[in-house]
């Protein structure tokens, strides 16, 4: 078998609402790059990445002469051919590694008949569990969707495990000041005992804050915190002053990175992502050596479609030391590209497919759709927030630069195609 063609196709799938963190927001949709491989076979392996349009298709064609005529089942060869790390400095191309190696697994599995699960060692479960994924969400369209008090964030997490099962709860913070969200945070503890806690603000916090907000939810049934401040530096400081474990996805990242932190840990939970690290392989590869050193893992959510969902089953399902539920925004979208729909929760989790490669194949119309939309409403500033034009995201980020904390509503703004007002969270 050998590659005859790669292409790229740049899609737009609207969430529920706009979702808020503290680098900007997710302006009411994503924005993926669906990666196609074609072997001569007549077979096509699927891939994801996060972004698109012209710049990122353009990034993928650009790989074809790599490609064309290659075996895709030489996957490990593709990590030099692509992102060799002596010119990493240069094409930085770990986002695109990631996709191909999804394409390229998927296609060994659809040459062999087997689950991509079966080429990396086969499955030690056959469901994942899931966090439930919280955000504060600005209204949509139509005036709906709204997270922003206490009330209406408990509302929200109870109708999600209402509807899907989750018994984890993840919040991603960094939006509000951090007294307000650790009102938040006990809020959702208080309303749902027995469950499992997680708080994520992105590495906004200044390490003193971070102390005092790990330390003031020491009592709690958690999880971990997550990137409470950015840098190694700062999270083991914090690390030194809490009981609470820490977990990243912004500072170990590669494998370099968490060779230093198994020489100096700063960090106990490693968030791995199949997009960040390169693909599944090396999620695996990082999962072995944190079982070797005793360090936790958890499955980090990038802003997946079907096609990466379907990676991080596919990791989860063989790595033994998995002890955590997984991240996923997958609920808050309201469409997917792949051949009959959304994949489902059950009871909190998701089976891992079955059928063989990734176990999911494209719905060309919604593609096309989705497409189609993309070119209608192009790309968004990840790093802006719809609702604060003239803000910029600081780290730490002390004030939060707006108004709506204060007490004074904000100016009249658009917010994912309308006008609002907002009033203090509290």
């Amino acid at each position: 078998m050998r590659i005859t063609d790669v292409r790229a196709t740049t899609v737009t799938v609207p969430l529920e609402a706009p979702l808020r963190h503290s680098n900007g927001a997710h302006w009411g949709r994503f924005v993926r790059t669906l990666v196609e491989v074609e072997a001569d076979n007549g077979l096509i392996g699927l891939g994801e990445m996060g972004g698109g349009g012209q710049s990122a298709e353009a990034a993928v064609q650009g790989l074809r002469d790599y490609l064309v005529g290659h075996d895709p089942a030489r996957t490990e060869a593709l990590r030099f051919m692509l992102a060799n790390p002596t010119a990493s400095l240069y094409n930085n191309r770990t986002q695109l590694l990631a996709a191909i190696e999804f394409a390229c697994l998927d296609l060994q599995g659809q040459h062999l008949g087997v689950p991509v699960h079966e080429l990396l060692g086969g499955r030690v479960r056959d469901r994942i569990e899931f966090a439930s994924y919280l955000f504060f969400r600005y209204p949509n369209s139509t005036g709906a969707g709204e997270v922003r008090t206490v009330e209406q964030l408990v509302d929200h997490a109870r109708e999600l495990r209402e509807e899907y099962g989750f018994r984890t709860h993840k919040l991603k913070g960094g939006v509000f000041p951090p007294e307000y969200e650790l009102r938040c945070y006990r809020a959702l503890a208080e309303e749902f005992p027995g469950d499992r806690f997680r708080y994520d603000p992105n590495g906004a916090l200044s390490v003193e804050e971070g102390i005092r907000f790990a330390r003031a939810i020491e009592d709690l049934p958690n999880d971990f915190i997550e990137d409470p401040t950015f840098g190694m530096n700062g999270l083991r400081r914090i690390r030194e002053k809490t009981s609470l474990p820490i977990a990243t996805n912004t500072v170990v990242v590669n494998f370099e990175q968490l060779a230093a932190n198994v020489r100096d840990p700063a960090v106990d939970v490693i968030l791995l992502d199949t997009t960040f690290w390169g693909g599944i392989r090396p999620c695996i590869r990082a999962a072995g050596v944190c079982e070797t050193f005793q360090l936790g893992v958890a499955v980090h959510s990038s802003g997946e479609l079907g096609i990466q969902l379907a990676s991080m089953l596919h990791m989860g399902a063989v790595v033994p030391n998995l002890t955590f539920a997984a991240d996923a925004h997958y609920h808050h979208l309201t469409g997917d590209v792949i051949a009959g729909g959304k994949f489902e929760y059950r009871d909190g989790a998701i089976d891992v497919p079955s059928a063989p490669g990734l176990g999911v194949t494209l719905d060309r119309d919604k593609v096309a759709e989705y497409a189609e939309l993309y070119r209608e409403l192009g790309s968004y500033p990840y790093d802006r927030d719809p609702g604060r034009p003239e803000w910029y995201p600081l780290l730490p980020n002390f004030d939060y630069a707006d108004p709506a904390v204060a007490g004074t509503p904000l100016p009249g703004t658009a917010v994912a195609g309308r006008t609002r007002n907002e009033a203090s969270p509290a």
